[in-house]
């Protein structure tokens, strides 16, 4: 591999809003936010809104989805087309 191509990987918390947990594991992410960890070491931190902790699939809970009311609202927003 060529130096000076790659981003560097570094440790980074993963914090998910909707489980409420946290994930340490190496990323190139960039973030102005820190996190003490449980080690005591602070650490960039990233909040983002799902991850395997909240997903349905890997979860096994099912969420009722309105698509009726989601394709009646763009209809009335963009009109049909025939």
């Amino acid at each position: 591999m060529r130096s000076g191509i790659h981003p560097v990987s570094r440790p980074v918390v993963f914090r998910d809003r909707a489980a409420d947990t946290a994930f340490l594991t190496t990323s190139t992410v960039r973030s102005a936010r820190t996190i003490e960890w449980a080690d005591g070491n602070t650490y960039p931190l990233i909040d983002v809104e799902i991850s395997s902790a909240s997903h349905p699939f890997y979860t096994g809970n099912t969420r009722v989805v309105d698509t009726a009311g989601r394709v009646e609202r763009f209809e009335r927003r963009y009109g049909r087309q025939s």
